[in-house]
């Protein structure tokens, strides 16, 4: 082990006079630098932001004059989402979904305004972020340094030098990816820095911790494979072209791969013919706004019945303010049953895509770290679904108080007398039914659990790579005592 050390140490020495190896180090300075800073810049203005627009829409519900409360269920409230601690490090779908929600009675809105829109006012820098930079272009860094290191040695014949003071060719190799590890456990330092930030944010400190655990087995798994692909070639231009046939086949062809062959097994349905198909739906449900409407005469019966009465005006609550209820009631279980389908579709797509990761370590990190980090498909999907709770509970409170609140009689007549129009709204105080929105987030267990298996994966090609890279230590050997 001290032969190792100390051929690391050496590779170390190398690297220092190189001009080539400060170049690539001041180069990974600077793009580590860069995405963790307007990263970090971005997502903590977008989340003030957000926060105080959130409190302004909450405000300025509450804070409307006397109204009938169907103009309420219309006027509507907006809803934000915001980013979660570990989105500084791994945006994940974040910028690519909306993080605005329009509620309002009779319909569900999608989510509005990703923040992709900042790449135009910042260029490229916008989506270059600490997850992107240390998925992809770290390694590719790493091999620019490491690629020679055993191929160099082979080339220059200084291992048969190295091999006759009692340095096998596995130590060698030991040494060399020691030396290679090193950089990569420097590398990772700016990423650990940024995940205490997200533990200072309120992430837990066990995520953050594995979050970067994560990163750092992929970079060691790099490490391994550079290292084993040095050992297995002859020449170091070889191996440069080996490594880098490795990283682009990993890193940008197997993704492409696996989001194509998602889409073409499990297509989404248009929005067009999901619109269409909800309308038709719709229209069988009722008019919650015509008290006439036959889809409601089921109802009326029912009323008149319970309250031994014979006309509606008789009823002691509001008939419009049931019927609202009532319709309210019907179309969001329709809206929700063609929502759960689409989103069922996502996640099977997403799930599609999945079945790659065991190909490549660059995907099993990433879908460990989008999960990880909590900004996946799947929060995005508890973000809607919060969301529409909301939309559900406050329009049914304001049709409880269309109900309760107004006169039948008023209510009917306030369209054309003036008096009733007046009657007919209620006392602002109802709209403080508004409480502060913060989509839920899964623990720190269920967290785990989901990403724990690409954990896995990146274990064992971390296995593959060492084996790789010993049998071809091996081979060197019986090629040398040959």
């Amino acid at each position: 082990m001290n032969s190792a050390w100390r051929i690391a140490r050496e590779e170390w020495r190398y690297w220092l006079r190189s001009k080539t190896a400060t170049a690539v180090g001041v180069a990974a300075i600077l793009l580590i630098a860069t995405s963790l800073v307007t990263n970090y810049l971005r997502i903590d203005a977008e989340r003030d932001a957000r926060q105080q627009l959130q409190a302004v829409a909450e405000e300025t519900f509450r804070n409307q004059p006397a109204r009938h409360p169907h103009r309420m269920v219309h006027y509507g409230h907006y809803v934000f989402r915001t980013p979660a601690p570990l989105a500084i490090a791994d945006p994940g779908v974040d910028p690519y979904t909306g993080t605005v929600m329009f509620l309002e009675g009779h319909k569900q809105n999608t989510a509005t305004f990703a923040p992709g829109y900042t790449q135009a006012l910042t260029g490229p820098l916008a989506t270059l972020s600490p997850a992107l930079v240390y998925q992809l272009l770290v390694p590719l860094l790493l091999i620019v340094m490491g690629f020679a290191s055993l191929a160099r040695e082979r080339e220059a014949r200084t291992d048969q030098l190295v091999y006759t003071m009692s340095v096998s060719p596995t130590t060698l190799w030991l040494g060399k990816s020691a030396a290679l590890a090193v950089l990569a456990m420097i590398l990772s330092m700016p990423l650990a820095g940024i995940t205490a930030l997200a533990w200072l944010g309120g992430e837990s400190v066990v995520i953050s911790f594995v979050f970067w655990l994560g990163y750092a087995l992929y970079l060691l798994c790099w490490v391994l494979m550079i290292t084993a692909g040095s050992v297995w070639q002859r020449r170091a231009s070889s191996a440069l072209l080996v490594l880098l046939a490795s990283w682009l086949l990993l890193g940008v062809l197997l993704p492409r791969v696996a989001s194509s062959a998602a889409e073409a097994s499990l297509p989404l349905q248009s929005n067009v013919r999901n619109n269409l198909e909800i309308a038709k739906a719709l229209r069988d449900a009722g008019d919650g706004h015509n008290s006439a409407d036959p889809a409601f005469n089921k109802l009326r019966a029912q009323l008149l019945a319970q309250y031994d009465v014979e006309k509606i005006e008789e009823l002691p609550v509001n008939y419009r303010g049931i019927i609202a209820e009532a319709a309210e009631k019907k179309q969001t279980e329709i809206i929700n049953r063609f929502a759960r389908r689409r989103v069922d579709q996502e996640l099977a797509q997403a799930s599609a895509a999945n079945r790659f990761n065991l190909l490549s370590p660059y995907l099993a990190l990433k879908s460990f770290s989008i999960t990880t980090a909590n900004t996946n498909l799947e929060q995005h999907h508890q973000f809607l679904r919060d969301a529409e709770t909301l939309r559900f509970s406050f329009v049914q409170q304001l049709n409880k108080l269309h109900a309760t609140e107004l006169a039948y009689v008023d209510d009917a007549k306030r369209s054309i007398d003036a008096s009733s129009e007046q009657r007919a709204r209620i006392d602002p105080q109802h709209w403080r039914m508004l409480d502060g929105f913060e989509s839920e987030r899964p623990g720190v267990t269920a967290r785990l659990t989901t990403a724990l298996p690409n954990l896995a994966i990146l274990v064992l090609w971390i296995l593959a790579a060492a084996f790789a890279g010993q049998r071809g230590a091996m081979r060197t050997a019986q090629q040398t005592n040959g």
